[in-house]
Order: structure tokens, then sequence, then C-alpha cells
């Protein structure tokens, strides 16, 4: 059961927005709008009624910052139950592409963030496992990971007391894509150590470990893959997920490498009657390589582009996503939050034919099969056949939301704290940096965070370097920053090691900084989608959370935009001050406490790989071993990280340990 710990409880406009939500689930209504103001408390109203009707939820976020926020949340709100944290593994990503005009082949780089990685295949395997489960994830979510029920089915039943060879349980793990490793095992291997096989998850929280007595399973046990913990837990079975999600039957695979062989021929016919000699050999060469390696090793560099003949889908036919996952394993539906709906809807709407339009220039010049268009994100319409029931939560819920939920929209628009909207000024753009500084002195001079948006990258970082010459503590924040590294600034921006943040569109949607007073939009007068009604006034809103809430808008003219954006603001504090005015409210300021993110190690921007592959180790004995490992093996690099690693630990002198 979902049982939600809290210390608030539902005040201002939250407990008629809860139970107006639930009757209309109950009643059958499956689209709605929650018109939630910042402050307002939304995400405690989502997690309420996630509470109340007792069902597994998938919350969309716009991106990877607002889910990591979200997925904090929730972890506090839910502590007995299974929360995760879905999005993007990429810390950096190039698709594969070719440039016709300059005849550039664009090989696929990526750099897999191993972390997040990990915490994927956890909320896979907890959703077809268990019923207890929100998973807060990115808009990715609707990409191509595999049938789950291949990864479920292909799966590995372990029992105490089962007979099965050692060479034959082998076998079954690396048919699993566990990698043997039986001197440096990571998440997703495998190592062997007299009668007992430690298989190191590729979840990355416990190892599996299996013992054996002659030809059986004595034991079964798991431990936490944390050296400073000594949990131990015995288990009579053990259900081990495959180690990646592109997997098949053995006899699947065969049958798939037949049908790719069958499209192949039939491809190199057409081009070869295109007199598209090159591209046909090219198609050839780089598809036999693949198929070698599928049967061989039951995995190839670029499975996912094969994923329609490995799951026997027809063409055409909607991949299996995340949401798919949900669908497979809840018979009696699933609750689906678009957080941010404004722009979510839209990011979903467009995935797939930008995909395709990549997709399309390869297949014709012979670098994939045609039927590689099928490993996509799902069309918008298969989308909304698989979320039943879906509540958009936006501030400013476009037209979209609106039809969708047939007027069915719940305002939110009483804060609980009695917080107004802020107060909003234009000033003209003259000397407006100049003018800028001085208000950021004053807030400063109070202990108070201030945001500058602008329009580009660029001119953030530029921004964001003079002002660290004029002596003020000032980081920038756009989506080049990684991944897990964006939660950590904003950590930083709250504690006080950045009075200021410069960023674009990042510093919009649903960020919690209750520090922040001033809100200052550069440019403000630029129409476009930066500074549209809906940008504007979600931007406004960071500085809602705040007693002395200010929004300077630098402009040289009054755009529709700016101007109802501003009417929609005040609106809303006026409906705030008449309820302050009625109960006798006085607006508090927001506290929330500044908590570690529960998934990101805690580590500051920037710092380096080894803290975080060492992160949970303490003991200096074992950093030592690994520090000498690593000189032995001539990696002097490494070892003078882990030394580094070793002085934090204490105060003694390290020249004993080299």
């Amino acid at each position: 059961m979902f049982k939600l710990y809290s210390k608030f409880k539902p005040k201002g406009d939250q407990p008629r927005a809860i139970k107006q939500l639930v009757r209309n689930l109950k009643s059958g209504k499956n689209h709605q709008v929650l018109l939630g103001v910042t402050g307002s408390g939304k995400t405690f109203t989502m997690a309420s009624v996630i509470q109340k009707i007792q069902k597994p939820a998938l919350v969309i976020s716009p991106n990877k910052t607002l889910a990591a926020q979200l997925y904090q949340e929730f972890k506090e709100f839910f502590p007995d139950n299974a929360i995760h944290y879905f999005v993007s593994y990429y810390d950096y990503y190039q698709p594969e592409a070719y440039i016709v005009q300059s005849d550039t082949y664009i090989e696929k780089d990526a750099k897999i963030n191993e972390e997040i990685d990990r915490l994927r295949y956890a909320a896979a395997q907890d959703i077809l496992s268990r019923r207890d489960v929100i998973v807060i994830a990115s808009v990715s979510c609707i990409y191509n990971i595999g049938s789950p029920e291949n990864y479920k089915n292909v799966s590995l039943d372990i029992k105490a007391g089962q007979k099965i060879k050692r060479k034959d349980f082998f076998l079954r793990l690396t048919n699993l894509q566990y990698k043997r490793n039986d001197i440096n095992p990571m998440p997703g291997s495998f190592r062997a150590r007299a009668d007992i096989i430690d298989i190191y998850l590729v979840t990355g929280k416990n190892i599996l470990k299996v013992q054996f007595l002659g030809e059986k399973i004595s034991g079964i046990s798991l431990v936490s893959s944390d050296f400073n913990s000594h949990n131990k837990t015995v288990l009579k079975d053990y259900k081990l997920f495959p180690a990646n999600f592109w997997v098949a039957p053995q006899d699947k695979i065969n049958i798939a490498v037949e049908n790719i062989k069958t499209e192949l021929q039939n491809r190199l016919k057409e081009l070869k009657g295109q007199k598209k000699i090159l591209e046909a050999e090219r198609l050839e060469q780089r598809t036999n390589y693949d198929l070698e390696m599928l049967q061989e090793m039951g995995y190839c560099h670029g499975i996912e582009n094969y994923s329609s003949q490995l799951e026997f889908r027809k063409s055409g036919q909607a991949p299996f996503s995340l949401v798919d996952y949900f669908g497979y394993f809840n018979p009696n539906g699933f609750l689906t939050f678009i957080d941010e709906s404004h722009i979510s809807i839209p990011q979903i709407r467009a995935m797939s034919a930008q995909d395709r339009a990549r997709k399309e220039t390869l297949i014709d010049f012979g670098f994939r099969l045609p039927s590689a268009v099928d490993n996509r994100p799902l069309k918008f319409l298969e989308f909304k056949e698989r979320v039943k029931q879906a509540i958009y939560v936006s501030a400013t819920p476009a037209e979209y939301e609106i039809k969708m939920s047939g007027k069915n929209i719940v305002e939110q628009l009483i804060r609980p704290t009695g917080l107004l909207e802020p107060s909003i000024e234009i000033r003209k753009t003259e000397n407006q940096i100049k003018d800028l500084i001085k208000e950021i002195e004053k807030r400063i001079e109070k202990k108070q965070r201030i945001l500058v948006i602008t329009l580009t990258k660029k001119l953030s970082e530029e921004i964001a370097d003079y002002l660290v010459e004029k002596g003020i503590k000032t980081q920038y924040l756009h989506s080049e920053i990684k991944t897990m590294e964006r939660p950590e600034i904003l950590k930083n921006f709250r504690q006080g090691k950045y009075d200021v943040l410069v960023g674009i569109n990042l510093l919009r949607e649903g960020l919690d900084l209750p520090e922040v007073a001033l809100v200052a939009i550069l440019d403000a007068d630029k129409e476009g989608f930066l500074r549209n009604k809906t940008t504007l006034i979600q931007t406004m809103g960071r500085a809602a959370r705040h007693l002395s809430g200010q929004v300077i808008l630098y402009a040289d003219k009054t755009t529709e935009s700016m101007r109802l954006a501003i009417n929609e603001i005040n609106r809303r504090r006026r409906i705030q001050e008449n309820y302050n005015k009625k109960y006798r409210i006085k607006p508090e300021a927001i506290i929330k406490d500044i908590r570690d993110w529960g998934f990101s190690k805690n580590l500051p921007a920037g710092q380096g790989s080894i803290d975080s592959e060492f992160w949970l180790i303490h003991d200096r004995k074992l950093l030592n071993k690994e520090m000498k490992d690593a000189a032995k093996n001539l990696d002097f690099e490494r070892a003078a990280e882990i030394r580094d690693l070793i002085k934090k630990l204490g105060n003694k002198k390290t020249s004993d340990l080299l």
C-alpha cells in the first residue's frame, strides 16, 4: 500500500483540489488539469491523490532537473514504497547521422552515466515486480527500451536447493548479458570464488551471493554493495533480471537473425536496382557484422536498430517504452501525471517526427535497414492510447490540456503559506547590467538569492563571468551542464555558495528555490518562445516563494505577452490577498530543508570520477589496496586520484600508504 508521510496537512486550495481530483478519477474521468500556482503544494496534492487511489504512478517531467527535484520530494513522501528516477542515461549523446551535403557519416557517440543507467534498470524491475511503484521520468520515457514481456520472461529464477551445474549456471548468466569479471567486478558482472558466485546486480544496489554444494544451489543471500554495510538477507528464491533491456531468448534470436537476413537481401535488391552500388556494399558489410555478433554474443553495438525484428513487431507497430512496462504489469491501470504539461506535451508530440527524419537519411544511404525506423519514441497518438488516466499539472495549461480535460480544471491558486505573487516592475534596457548589479548587491546584503534570465547560453556564460569579475558569487546553468551536476549546482545556490544563478529556460518551470527574492528577465520584450505569456508567467513564479519576491523586466516596450502575463500574475495576487484578508493570514516564508539528492551522491559540480566511484567507501585499507593495484597496472593517474581521496578521509600522513 502507498503510505504518505508528511508533517503537512492539506491547506488553502489543497483539500478541495485533492477531493475533486479523486472524485473525478473514481467517476471515470480520464483527463484532468491541476492548475496550480508556484508554491501552492502541487507535489503534495499529487502524492495525496496517489495515496487515495492506490495505483502505481508515472510522473513525467519536461527535463532531468525538475525530475530530480520531484524524485527527492516523492522519496520523502513515500519512504516505504518504491520511488524511482528514469531519465536519459547520457551525459553526452551524438546520435548516428549522415550529412548528405558534405558526405559525412557521424557514428553514434555517447557517454553513459552509469549511475542513471542503474536507476533505470531498478525502475523497470520494480515495475515488473511490485505494485507500489512511482517512477519520476523525463519525456525520454517514451523511447523504445525493448519488450517488457521479453525482459521479464528471459529472467532467471534462482531457488535454494535447485539442481544445476556451475558451468550451466555461468551460461545462463552470460545469456542474461552478465559478464564474468573475477578481478574488478562492476554492476552487470559476476565473479566466482570457490563455491560462491557473486552477481553484481545491474541496479548497483546489491550483490547476490549464490552458494553451490556440488551440483546444487545450497544458499542464496543478498548483501549491500556498500562496503561499510553488514546487512545480509538470506533468501529462498530470487528472480534475476537481464543486465540489458535488449535481450531475447536464443531461439527468438535465431529466428530474428533469419528475418534480418531476408530483409537485407530484399533491401540489397532495391539498392542495386536503383544503381546504388556503394550503398548496397556498405549496408551488406555493416549488417553482416552485426548478425555475426548477435549469433555469437546475443548482442551487438546498435542492437536497438533491430528491435522490431527481435520483438517480432510489424513495420510501423509501436515500440515498447516505459509506459508499456506500467501497462504490462498493471491490468487495473496506473496514474499518469504530466508535470509542466504546457511544455511536456509539445516535447512528446515532436520527438517521433524528429527521430524519423534522421533515420530515413541513414536508410537511404545504406547505413541502416528500413526496419531501423521502428526503433523510435512513441508517436503522440500511441502515447495517448497508452495513458488511460492523466492529470496535466501546470500553472499555465495549454489549449490541448484544457480541451482533453473537458473543462475538468481543478484550480489550486491559494498558497497555504499566504505568500503573494511577486511585485513586477518594467525598466529600460539602457545600462541594464549596471542597474542589475545594484539590485543584486541589495539582495546579497539581505542574504537573498537572485535569478538572471537570458536568451542564449553564450550570454548566460558571459554575464556569469562578468558578475564573477565584479566579485559576485555567480554560476550559470543551462542544458550543457551535466545531468548529475545540475542538482548540486542548485543545492549550492540554496546554501549560499552562489548568490546569483544565470540561465535560460532551465530556470523556469517548477524549480523550488525559496531563497530567491529577485528574478531579473533580460530582453523581456523579445517576443518568441522564451518570452511569450506562458514562459513569462512561469519565470516570474520563481520569485513567488519569497516574502520579498520581485520581478524586474528589462524592456523598452510592453509587448502583448508581457501585458497578458502581468495581468494574470496580478489576478492571482488579488485572489491570495482576499483569502489572507478573509482568514487573517499573515504571509509566511517557505522554509524548505536543503537535503541531499537521493541519487546524485552529493558530489560538488565537476568533482572527479574517482570520488564518484568510491563515494561509499571510507575504509582506508581498501582504498590503499585499490591505489596499489592501480600503480601495479601502471595507471599512475588513477593511483594519484585515489591517494588524494585517502587524504580527505583523515589527517594521517599518506606517505606510508604509497
